[in-house]
């Protein structure tokens, strides 16, 4: 049985993300990664063209919308985000939130090791300041380079 030997940890936009089990460990690219973000945060609205998505929530409340679908989950609930499907969810509780993701590809991860910085403390990042134009774009470029489409703007 084979076993991370230490997580890695990111500040990725404004969360924090310990990659539990990295895609290489396995011989299936299957990795899991825990996020902690604030309250309020939510990705923009995006499309996986080749990996599913599975969250699975910690603490915390959330609101997803995946294809026309919105639900509201709390700590224990999981749902699927297939490939090809747009989606994107929201922070909801005060206290901000906690969830594990795992994905069967190595597109999302190395996603957030492209786009995130090694997290010098294991709390979440200092807030960042509202994304310029350049920003949007360059996110955009690097989300593709990994099989990720941006497919609208975040839940508000």
């Amino acid at each position: 049985m084979s076993s991370a030997t230490g997580d890695e940890y990111f500040w990725f936009l404004d969360t924090l993300v310990a990659v539990r089990v990295p895609h290489t460990l396995g011989t299936d690219t299957l990795s899991l990664l825990e996020h902690r973000a604030p309250e309020g945060h939510s990705p923009p609205c995006h499309v996986h063209r080749n990996e599913d998505e599975l969250f699975h929530v910690l603490d915390g409340e959330f609101r997803f919308q995946i294809g026309d679908d919105e639900r509201r989950l709390t700590a224990g609930a999981y749902v699927l985000a297939p490939k090809g499907v747009p989606h994107t969810f929201r922070v909801e509780s005060a206290g901000g939130g906690r969830w594990f993701t795992v994905t069967s590809h190595t597109d999302f991860e190395r996603f957030v090791r492209a786009v995130g910085t090694p997290a010098p403390r294991r709390e979440l990042p200092p807030p960042p300041p509202p994304p310029t134009p350049d920003a949007i774009a360059h996110l955009g470029t690097v989300a593709a380079q990994h099989g990720i489409d941006i497919a609208g703007p975040p839940l508000h």
